[in-house]
């Protein structure tokens, strides 16, 4: 695979000190990391495992979810589902055009710019490979690092709600490699319950 061009090392500089920015820390192996600098590199770490030839916009476009996810809070927004998706709406919606603004400094032109906005906005779920693969390491990342917290705290029911649709939204790739995940004994009792309902 050929390098990437300099301008691509640019962009994720810029992005990755935004990242870092973030309030929130996660601790891994005694070491306290922005949670979503750590959520970058994870994202980053499953499109590399799932597409290792992927395309420059593809590795920004994953790079740059949840830029500044903290600066929207969740509870701005009405409880329940339509709440919930005017928020997730809101984040990708200041994800793109965050990204936006970092990857002009970096020297992309507009129609790059532009396509990686819409796989950050992920138009065209399903019918865009590129945008079917950014989801797919969504889905993992959560499966991965992330459901024993949600597990604990949402009840049996709603977790198993989420993980159904969490898996209905993946590439039959992404499911096979779900269940090689080493997952803590309740978080596989949790995604067994999921599938056996689905």
């Amino acid at each position: 695979m050929e390098p990437l061009p300099s301008r691509f090392e640019k962009a994720l500089t810029l992005i990755d000190a935004v990242h870092r920015e973030d309030p929130q820390v996660e601790v891994v192996e005694g070491i306290a990391r922005p949670s979503e600098a750590l959520y970058a590199e994870r994202m980053s770490a499953w499109v590399e495992r799932l597409q290792p030839d992927a395309s420059e916009l593809l590795r920004l476009a994953v790079r740059c979810q949840h830029l500044r996810r903290w600066a929207i809070p969740r509870d701005r927004y009405p409880t329940g589902r339509l709440g919930y998706h005017q928020w997730r709406t809101a984040q990708a919606q200041a994800h793109a055009q965050t990204a936006g603004v970092l990857l002009r400094q970096a020297g992309y032109d507009e129609a790059s710019i532009a396509r990686v906005q819409a796989l950050i906005r992920k138009e065209r779920l399903r019918q865009d490979p590129e945008t079917q693969c950014l989801e797919d390491a969504a889905c993992l990342v959560f499966l991965e690092y992330g459901l024993p917290g949600f597990a604990a705290q949402h009840d049996e029911a709603q977790v198993i709600d989420i993980l159904q649709k969490t898996w209905n939204k993946m590439s039959p790739r992404a499911r096979e490699e779900a269940l090689r995940l080493k997952l803590t004994p309740h978080a596989r009792a949790l995604l067994d319950k999921a599938l056996a309902g689905t």
